[in-house]
Formats: structure tokens, sequence, C-alpha cells
């Protein structure tokens, strides 16, 4: 969003009584004050934490932590181009280069002049009509070096981002196969009234026996998740909309909230009167900021027609609403305890489990976070019925799911599948031919070769929260797997130190391969990270880091030796040999005075 030319104290004013000098907004507030102003000057941390009672230390730690948020002065127009791997296979590096060059600015700082910056960010849900970039929050697709030209014209002669040609910002659903979720057509309030007429009881039974799971990629069973919040001590529930799909390669919920977000509130409804909750929270991701208005107009509508607010479709007792909250910049916030601290306009640091979120979640209370998918599943059990939705997919991955299919294929973009459906028939369907490799489940997920694509799309063979990344045999998948490692090693958090120091030591280890400078002794290095960030890392994101490096490993293993400078290379340094006069001094020779062959050339 451009910002205003409002006095500080006036912007500070408006915003922080708009959010009721509540602490648990403070990054609502952050955003919204950069908004206003273009950045977050010291004397404005100072303001809102006398405002908030907060320390100062607090508030500029929270600013400081996430990716969107600036301390310091930053363009007027901020451009950062998506950097993930299928961006990287469009060629998104070499158009950065050249608005840089055009613009005359270095990438990561500011031009002379004050007027752009330009630099990278993680995925931004457009992967399937990428190159893509963020122009002051807004989307804009299909990059060419045509219309990066255009575009540094428009940045050079000031105009307005309100007077650029709208098609720009044309950002497409790309469905190309629709299923039983995207193929329902819901008046808003129908799912409602047959599960109100079912009774709360009756209907979480009816989701229990739909087997519904989790689809942001853990796979939970969702009436499970929704029984034990319901019989939670506590008398005020919240369910939580995780809206935050950071993913790499995934922006299937993207499309949900754009062309079905009365699926999205109406299934949160549908939790809220199931468990009891009175309060809900859609946790949108930083990048999906241009849908905030269409959004808030969608909420508007619903509480007008009764299905939003105090005694939804005239039943007393029933209240609940929805507030939308918006991200700054952090793929670790969609990790649900982290998602929960953003909520309470904390940093986005993962929680220690137990206590689970359905017993004490956010401010202490019992909590339902679901994803985007499953929510909107839950509109198609109260319409049709448990027996009608389980009787698709398999036993054990009931329904459909949304894959977002990118990278090497003709056709990319949104594919509702039945559970089950094999990797050879989702190829075939988006036109990839030759293909060499599929990354499922995005960075965190599984890299799969030409001989496992007999396999399936089911949580007990092939999960997946919905990215679906393909590879041909052109592409480099050493290349591919550092670009993850990249991605995890800005996203972390920096909470643990084994996930912190980790992903920084696999990132070294990766550019030193990519210059030609690695010996077969980093493979092991590698491979011992791997194990050190699976032991000891605090949460998923650490537990993931090195998962495309060793698979791509396993599987490609010559994309790194052809990089080593020999395979048969052996240090000159021989540190167990060091030893040896020690060893003659103490008079031991056994095993343990002696070093293994990986630990003595480190």
């Amino acid at each position: 969003m451009e910002p205003i030319a409002n006095s500080l104290d006036a912007v500070l004013e408006a915003v922080l009584s708009k959010r009721r000098r509540d602490p648990t907004q403070l990054l609502q507030i952050l955003r919204e004050v950069q908004e206003q102003v273009g950045y977050i000057p010291p004397p404005a941390l100072t303001a809102i934490a006398a405002a908030l009672k907060l320390p100062r230390a607090r508030v500029e730690g929270v600013a400081g932590f996430y990716s969107f948020l600036h301390l310091q002065p930053v363009g007027k127009y901020r451009v950062l181009f998506s950097d993930n791997a299928t961006d990287r296979l469009l060629g998104n590096l070499d158009l950065l280069g050249t608005m840089c060059q055009k613009l005359w600015v270095e990438q990561g700082k500011v031009s002379e002049d004050g007027l752009v910056s330009v630099d990278v960010t993680s995925c931004t849900g457009m992967c399937d009509q990428g190159p893509a970039l963020l122009v002051n929050g807004r989307p804009i697709t299909r990059l060419t070096h045509q219309r990066v030209n255009e575009i540094c014209e428009l940045i050079r002669s000031r105009r307005p981002l309100s007077l650029w040609p709208q098609e720009y910002f044309r950002v497409e659903d790309n469905i190309r196969r629709k299923d039983d979720l995207l193929n329902t057509v819901l008046e808003p309030g129908a799912a409602l009234a047959a599960a109100m007429a079912l009774g709360p009881e009756a209907w979480l039974g009816e989701v229990q026996k739909s087997s519904l799971r989790g689809r942001g990629g853990a796979g939970f069973t969702t009436g499970v998740k929704w029984e034990a919040c319901r019989n939670a001590p506590g008398e005020e529930r919240v369910i939580v909309c995780n809206a935050d799909e950071g993913e790499p390669g995934t922006f299937k919920d993207r499309v949900l909230l754009t062309s079905y977000p009365d699926h999205v509130f109406e299934g949160m409804t549908l939790a809220a009167y199931a468990t009891g909750a009175r309060q809900g929270f859609l946790y949108l991701r930083g990048e999906y900021r241009y849908l905030l208005e269409p959004l808030e107009a969608a909420l508007q509508r619903r509480r007008e027609a009764g299905l939003l607010g105090q005694g939804i479709r005239g039943q007393a007792g029933f209240d609940f609403d929805i507030e939308i909250h918006l991200g700054a910049g952090a793929y670790v916030c969609g990790e649900e305890t982290a998602l929960i601290e953003s909520l309470e306009g904390k940093r986005g640091t993962p929680r220690i489990r137990p206590p689970f979120p359905v017993i004490k979640g956010y401010l202490g209370r019992p909590t339902v976070v679901n994803n985007v998918e499953t929510l909107a599943k839950t509109v198609l059990i109260a319409l049709e019925g448990a027996e009608r939705f389980a009787a698709v997919g398999t036993a054990q991955s009931t329904g459909t799911k949304l894959l977002s299919i990118s990278g090497d294929c003709a056709f990319p973009g949104i594919y509702e599948y039945p559970f089950g459906v094999s990797i050879e028939q989702i190829l075939e369907d988006c036109g990839a031919t030759d293909v060499q490799a599929v990354q499922v489940g995005g960075a965190s997920g599984t890299c799969l070769a030409s001989y496992e694509f007999h396999r399936g799309i089911a949580y007990e063979d092939v999960p997946t929260a919905g990215s679906f990344m393909i590879f041909d045999t052109s592409r480099d998948l050493f290349e591919v797997a550092r670009n993850f490692v990249h991605f995890f090693a800005h996203e972390s958090c920096g909470f643990c130190t084994p996930c912190r120091v980790g992903t920084s030591l696999l990132q070294n280890f990766m550019d030193k391969l990519a210059t030609g400078h690695g010996a077969k002794y980093d493979l092991a290095d590698i491979e011992w990270i791997n194990r050190l960030l699976k032991a000891a890392s605090h949460c998923g994101l650490g537990l993931a880091a090195a998962n495309p490096v060793v698979e791509t490993l396993i599987k490609f293993r010559p994309a790194y030796e052809r990089r080593l400078q020999s395979l048969d290379f052996a240090p000159a340094f021989d540190l167990d040999q060091s030893l040896a006069e020690a060893r003659r001094m103490t008079g031991r020779d056994d095993a343990d005075a002696h070093l293994s062959s990986v630990e003595a050339h480190r």
C-alpha cells in the first residue's frame, strides 16, 4: 500500500484508537502505521510501547521479527521479486537484474533519491503465473522483460499505483480440474442450516464419521480436534483459520479465499457451532494483503445476512464473529503455535507442546486451528452427509485434495482430485513430459524420482499440503535443493540453536559445492547436520530443513558429485594421526582413543 503523507502523531492516534490500544493487536498496529508512514520510525516504537504499556524492547523485537516490517526508510516503491524454485526456472533473477540496472539501484538497498528499493522475498503464492513480484504489497504476475521495462518507466515517472494499468494486477485462479469442493455452489447459510438442524452434538458426530483430516499437511483428524476443544476446560473457545500458506509452491488457499470465501467463513462458523466458540480469526499471510478488503466485504455481507454476530440464524446464544489478522512475512507462522503467538501480538516463535492449542491456545483459551481447505471441506459434509464424503478417496484419506501444480508443465494451476490419484495421472493431466522429478509438499516435503510416479497422493502414501512442483530433465536438482536450503536459512525464526546454526551451515555447504570447492566429506557433513536438525530442533521447520538435500542426495547423487573437486579427495591434515604422540604418552591405543575417519578429517 502507498504511504499517506500524514503527521506521525495523527497516524499513531488513529491506528491505536482503531485497535483499542490492545497489546494483542501489536502486529496489526505496526503494520498499519507502516502503511501510513512508509516504515516504522523509532519515535513510533516508543509511542506504541507507551500506549500499549509494553517494554519498548518487546515492541522493537516484534517489529524486527517480520520481514515485511521496516525499521529504516525504504523506497516509495518497494519491489520484491518472488524467489522460489519455480520462479527461478522462469528467469526471475535475470528480470531482477534488469530492473536494478534500469533503476540504478542495488539489490537490497534503497536508491539514492529514496524512490525505490528492489529485493527478493520467499514464495508469493503466484507459482502458477510467475515470474511474479510484489510492489507495495500488490502482486504483478507473468513478468517479461517488456513488462519490467514498463514498470521501471512508471516508477521513474513516480506514477501512483492506482494509475498503473490494472491488467498488471490481475491474478488468475487457473482452476484446471474441479471435483466435489470446487463444483459446489454454496448458498450462504445453507450448510449452516443443515448442521443446525442436527444440533451441535450430532453435527460434530457427522464430522467425526466423515474421517476428514487436516488439509494443511499434518493430516490430524478434524473431528477429534474439534471434540478435544469442545471438552476442554474453560468458557471461551476460539476458531482460527490458518491462511498463512507460506510453503513454496502452494497457492490453493489463495484461490479458495478469492473465489470461495463463503465456503471458508461458513466452515469456520460450522466449527464454532460444533465447539461452542464465540471468537474467530482468519490469519491471512502478508503476501495476500490485496485480498484483505474483499474478504472484509464478504464478512460484512454475512453479518448483514445474520450469518455472523449475535444470534446467528435467529438462534439465541449462537454468537460468533470473525476478525482478519494479517501476517507480515514469516513462514514459521504457518506452524499453529507460532501463528497463535503472532495473533497475540508477539514474535512468531513456536511453543513447546503440550499443552496443545485445543487445550490452551489463543490467550490460554481452547483453540481450534484449521487450514483454509479443511474448513471449506466441512461445508460438503454438512450439505451431503458424512457417508457421501467418506465414500470418496481412500479408507485413510477420505474426500478430495486440492493440488497447486507449477513448474515444467503445460497447464499449471489448481487441480482437485480424489485422494489416491497417482502421480502419473496428475502429470498426464497437466501436460508434463520428460519429467525428472516432482517435489510434493513444498520445500519440507518429498522429492519423487521417475521410478516412484506410480505412487498416489494420500496420507498413507505421499502426503502433501498441496504443493506439486514439476522439474523436467533439463533442470539441475542440486540448484533446486540449494534454493530450498536458502529458503529455510532465511525463514528460521532463530529461537533454537540447532535450527539457527544448522540451517546456516547447510546453506554454506551447498554454496561451497555450487562454487566447485566441495569434497566428499562435505556430503558426509550434510548428512550429519540432517541428523542433528532432526534430533534437536524445536519445531518442524528445523526438522524438515535438510529434507531437500538428503532426498536429492539419495536419488540424484550425480548432481552433487559432479561439483566435487575429486571423489577421492583426501585432506592434507589427519587429526587422528596428530594425536598419536598423545596416545603414546598416555599409554593408550584403544578404540576410544582414536577419532573416526569422518571426525578426523573435519
